[in-house]
């Protein structure tokens, strides 16, 4: 239901044609399903799934505690309510490289149009945080063959995310991305690049696609879109921007909640009611539910 036009299928051709066209495509990160009926209907050409996300959303740090069920299951909820095609973080791929097939297979099933798996060792670390460890080239390759070897969809994007450049420096981390995309990666994700000159680089050793991370508090200087675009890179995730205000926003509600013994002086703050049930289509829903129980009972007696 939903009110949803496009299938999975074509979420996945609409993001092909759209990165063929060297577009730069902003995909905010989504903590929920309303928000991403939100981001879609601001404009952007896409939505994000953040691990992050979805372990803060539980309670629990970035550390590889999430599973494949609880990651997938988010992703699926969000990729279901809007036309926009979604592009979701696996982590490490929950596992080895039978994993790795599992993980593509369950997100490929999930309705989303890509997923990134990390070459980092689970236990893992947020991309933008010292003292990482990453696995052997050989041993990402394996897993990146393994995820193309899964997916059915000739459109689904495997991305391949490199934690390399805090570890071991740009230049082996270009070593590693020339490697992952001949091992069949459709697109590159450099994590914490530290600025241009670094995206220069990267765009200059590949002509896969690139995806840029735009998190705040990071490693990564915060650029432009229009200076992304001209770097050449072809998506852009603001992961946990979204949570993060909103977090924000509770955090400081409540304060003045338990303060003032009211809400009376927020709610210039909140979305209305009103504005709440255009979001979901209450009214869409209302029509359907009118044009359903609308027969005669003659005849049916």
């Amino acid at each position: 239901m939903y009110f949803v036009k496009n299938d999975s299928t074509e979420k996945r051709e609409i993001l092909i044609k759209n990165l063929k066209s060297k577009k730069l495509l902003r995909f905010p990160g989504a903590y929920s399903p309303l928000v991403a009926k939100l981001i879609e209907e601001t404009g952007f050409e896409g939505v994000y799934v953040s691990g992050a996300v979805v372990a803060n959303d539980l309670g629990l740090p970035d550390i590889g505690l999430t599973t494949l069920s609880e990651v997938s299951n988010r992703a699926e909820q969000i990729s279901r309510v809007t036309n926009l095609p979604t592009i979701a973080d696996a982590d490490t791929g929950f596992g080895e490289i039978m994993n790795c097939a599992r993980t593509i297979e369950r997100f490929e099933n999930s309705g989303v149009c890509g997923c990134h798996i990390e070459d980092q060792f689970n236990p893992k670390r947020c991309g933008h945080l010292d003292n990482k460890e990453i696995i052997s080239v050989g041993d990402m390759i394996k897993k990146i063959k393994s995820a193309v070897r899964a997916k059915k969809d000739k459109n689904f994007l495997v991305i391949a995310r490199t934690d390399a450049n805090t570890v071991e420096g740009l230049k082996k981390t270009i070593d590693r991305i020339k490697a992952y995309v001949d091992a069949g990666a459709d697109m590159i994700f450099p994590e914490a690049m530290k600025n241009e000159k670094e995206f220069e680089e990267v765009r200059e050793c590949t002509n896969a696609f690139i995806l840029a991370n735009m998190t705040e508090f990071g490693k990564s200087k915060l650029l432009t879109t229009k200076q992304l675009k001209n770097l050449g890179l072809n998506i852009v995730i603001y992961p946990v921007t979204l949570q993060r205000l909103a977090m924000k926003s509770v955090e400081d509600c409540l304060k003045k909640i338990f303060k003032d013994g009211h809400q009376k002086n927020l709610l210039k703050n909140m979305q209305t009611r009103k504005r709440l049930y255009e979001l979901v289509n209450y009214k869409k829903y209302s029509e359907f539910d009118k044009n359903i129980f609308k027969f005669s009972k003659k005849g049916h007696g």
